[in-house]
């Protein structure tokens, strides 16, 4: 396991455009899709990586939090499937549907649109607004496997309660940390 930063693309950035296959439901999600009268989050994902698996819980429970507010989710996983079978579709489809992931998980086959938002680690969180711009990218939180800070989602959430109540999101923001993507 390698600790990789996020590269924190610049605030304003419009949100890449995807189209990608949902491995739960099989069907094509596009940014359109995701697109939000409030907001859409963003995350690159995958399954085996131990960041990842240290906020699972926290990010499922946010997530369902604030779509019930009227935000839009998904998580996307890059990684390559040849080196890291774990993370292919089939994968991918069985941990969603054991978790109960309440966003699409889509699959980034081709690794393009991790490129595209620059991503470069799991988890990578970023929050576009309801034009679709870049308003919040990086952490969850400071908790990290080992560090003994509980995960609390408040970096994100903050985020996300300041675009419910019409109040600029901070520029404070520390990038996130996990897994390097696998890249081919």
């Amino acid at each position: 396991m390698s600790l990789t930063q996020s590269n924190m693309l610049e605030l304003g950035t419009a949100a890449p455009y995807f189209s990608l296959s949902d491995v739960v439901s099989g069907e094509t999600i596009s940014l359109d899709d995701l697109t939000s009268g409030l907001g859409t989050v963003i995350i690159f994902w995958c399954n085996h990586c131990p960041y990842v698996l240290h906020v699972t819980d926290k990010v499922i429970e946010i997530a369902e939090k604030y779509m019930m507010k009227g935000f839009n989710f998904a998580a996307i996983s890059s990684n390559d499937t040849v080196k890291y079978p774990q993370d292919g579709p089939e994968k991918m489809r069985q941990l969603a549907e054991e978790r109960n992931y309440p966003f699409p998980y889509l699959w980034d086959e081709d690794q393009n649109v991790a490129k595209d938002f620059d991503a470069a680690c799991t988890p990578d969180f970023y929050v576009f607004d309801r034009n679709m711009e870049l308003i919040y990218r990086g952490q969850l939180d400071g908790s990290r496997p080992g560090n003994n800070i509980p995960v609390t989602g408040e970096d994100l959430e903050n985020a996300l309660n300041a675009i419910i109540l019409k109040e600029p999101v901070s520029v404070d923001q520390k990038p996130s940390a996990g897994c390097n993507i696998k890249w081919k």
